[in-house]
């Protein structure tokens, strides 16, 4: 099954103005895991214009039909970021449930869980 990754792509981590500001910090971290995800066949991504968590920036969702589904922020816009988030996102896949056991985490997510929302009901 699909495990998506949600990118916001308009997060500006504290400080980003003094930057040249030629892209957000969220389109950076977008285009990292990107290409990290590229050629995975259980992992695709997306972007979006703002998750809503401003001050966790910058913010990704790790979502799943029928599965515990998490937000994760406060990230710093670099490769091994990326490569952490979509290495959960390969295991979310690959879990039932969505749970991955916090052993099993790559180092760059931990200290990033934000939410967790437990699956939408399946309509009868």
């Amino acid at each position: 099954m699909t495990t998506w990754i949600t990118i916001c792509d308009t997060c500006k981590r504290e400080g980003w103005e003094s930057g040249d500001m030629a892209q957000t910090d969220g389109e950076a971290f977008a285009a990292l895991i990107e290409a990290a995800a590229d050629d995975l066949d259980a992992v695709r991504t997306r972007r979006v214009s703002c998750l809503m968590g401003c001050k966790h920036g910058c913010n990704v969702a790790i979502q799943g039909a029928g599965k515990l589904n998490y937000t994760l922020g406060n990230f710093t816009p670099d490769p091994d970021a990326a490569q952490g988030v979509v290495a959960y996102a390969r295991m979310h896949a690959a879990s039932e449930t969505g749970q991955v056991p916090f052993r099993e985490w790559p180092v760059a997510i931990k200290g990033h869980f934000v939410t967790r929302h437990p699956p939408l009901p399946v309509d009868e």
